[in-house]
């Protein structure tokens, strides 16, 4: 989806319906001519003559996932895809609408700096603008860290846009070595290629991870790992081939944790119903379910529409992706007062986390309703940026959604994974599963609100429900404290 107008709808009222979501060497570097392809194989392994029958269908092979049965292709070919089809081996292929794979020659700076040396230990929320982060103190963040702040054994991973890994927040507990770009599905790890093209994923890293170090704000899992996993096209396009290539990324570099703060496109909802779209739906499916597999704990953004998402506007076949496959945590949005945002989409939510709400919920502790967090320097004159005065570099913004939701959850996914992983012969994980049931066991119950809610406006809905489980909040606010107490009464 474009990140230019998501960046629009994110400092305006009327939010609307986008939000902000291997290790095999590439196979050829990818044309900047003809289509895009994701190629769906019957079980999960890939042919040893895949690149053949690709190019006698007038194709080129950019790259083999072997672990899930998924290839991604080119072609200039009308006939390309009806051609593939004839091999009984491939169950489907469905072009990515014709968007160029190309990994555009990046210049920027490059960098070699190590990961920051954090204890396992408490953290102080004594940084520069802790004071404005009412967000943190609404999922009792603050006194979780009094607790612990994350463990260096655990590696975050925040599949977005890139991150500024020059700003000073980050820094210290970035991860060079594990980060990447998979735009156009084949990795590339030069930093210049991973860099923030647009702010979102600088901002979605600083409220999972931004260090405790007397500067800007703090995170909500301030010592563990950060690595950047960038999907987002200069343009904004998060593609299926750059969502596959993360998910598999993440799993076979023995990530803990990924954060999924958009959909992938080319549809806002694909439709399992029409065979194009299927082969998409399904090859996402397949690497999200990979990476479960591994031990790698998947939160996502609900999305920013309003919707509900049990039954969608195209139909109760069309899902979005990764938010709505099975295993993944979903994260409805929540304002300062622990009310639904009036754009957060609904229903299938796990937890409820602060997103921010501009319009109905302003209080002295969040005075223009937003979630402020780390953004980078090369984008500083835009609306609602800050600087901490005494940091060169150390930038900050406000900004709304449910993009902003889902990393509060990520990193108290972390806390709970420094807390209580079991240091087990696979990657040392606390299994997914267990992930989600402690958060969801831990949350705060909120009820559902007089309905409707938002009557007489453009946001007026129905909750369903009751305060152990509706469609607005799920099981309730995220609660770090709780969470990593793993206390689960009421």
């Amino acid at each position: 989806m474009k990140l230019l107008s998501l960046i629009k709808v994110l400092s305006l009222p009327m939010l609307l319906s986008l939000v902000l979501g291997l290790v095999a060497s590439p196979i050829a570097q990818a044309s900047s001519a003809g289509e895009s392809y994701v190629v769906l194989y019957r079980g999960n392994a890939v042919p040893s003559d895949a690149a053949n029958v690709i190019s006698a269908a007038g194709g080129t092979l950019v790259q083999s996932y072997n672990a899930i049965g998924v290839a991604i292709a080119r072609s200039t070919s009308a006939s390309f895809r009806s051609t593939l089809l004839r091999d009984s081996r491939i169950e489907n292929a469905s072009s990515t609408t014709g968007f160029g794979v190309s990994l555009a020659d990046l210049t920027g700076d490059s960098a070699d700096m190590p990961v920051g040396d954090l204890p396992n230990a408490p953290a102080s929320d004594s940084d520069t603008f802790s004071g404005l982060q009412w967000d943190m103190r609404q999922i009792h963040a603050t006194e979780a860290h009094a607790i612990t702040g994350g463990s260096r054994d655990v590696l975050v991973g925040d599949i977005d846009t890139g991150l500024d890994y020059r700003h000073p927040d980050l820094v210290p507990n970035l991860d060079f070595a594990n980060s990447t770009s998979c735009v156009g599905g084949v990795p590339n790890q030069d930093p210049a290629a991973w860099d923030d093209d647009s702010g979102h994923g600088t901002h979605t890293a600083g409220t999972i991870a931004a260090a405790a170090n007397g500067i800007g704000i703090v995170g909500t899992a301030p010592n563990v790992r950060l690595a950047a996993i960038k999907v987002s096209t200069p343009d904004g396009f998060f593609y299926p081939e750059a969502v596959i290539c993360a998910f598999v990324w993440a799993a076979e570099r023995g990530f803990d944790v990924t954060n999924n703060s958009y959909f992938a496109d080319p549809y806002l909802y694909n439709c399992k119903n029409d065979p194009e779209q299927h082969a998409i739906w399904k090859a996402e499916q397949r690497a999200i379910r990979y990476a479960l597999s591994q031990g790698v704990t998947i939160v996502a953004s609900a999305g920013n529409s309003n919707h509900d998402v049990q039954h969608p506007p195209q139909g109760n076949q069309c899902v979005r992706v990764p938010s709505e496959v099975s295993g993944v945590i979903v994260v409805g949005a929540n304002g300062n007062l622990q009310q639904k945002s009036y754009y957060s989409n609904y229903s299938q939510i796990d937890v409820a986390a602060p997103g921010g709400d501009a319009l109905f919920q302003l209080t002295p502790q969040a005075p223009n309703g937003r979630v402020l967090s780390t953004y980078p320097s090369r984008f500083r004159n835009a609306s609602l940026v800050i600087q901490d005065p005494a940091v060169p570099g150390a930038y900050y913004r406000y900004q709304q959604g449910t993009s902003m939701a889902a990393p509060h959850v990520t990193g108290v996914a972390a806390l709970v994974i420094s807390q209580f992983g079991d240091d087990n012969t696979q990657n040392g994980h606390l299994r997914p599963g267990k992930v989600r049931a402690i958060i969801n066991g831990t949350a705060d119950a909120l009820p559902c609100p007089a309905n409707p809610f938002r009557p007489g406006t453009p946001y007026e809905t129905n909750c369903q429900g009751g305060p152990g489980y509706n469609s607005f909040n799920g099981h309730g606010q995220v609660n770090a404290l709780r969470a990593i107490l793993h206390d689960t009464g009421n």
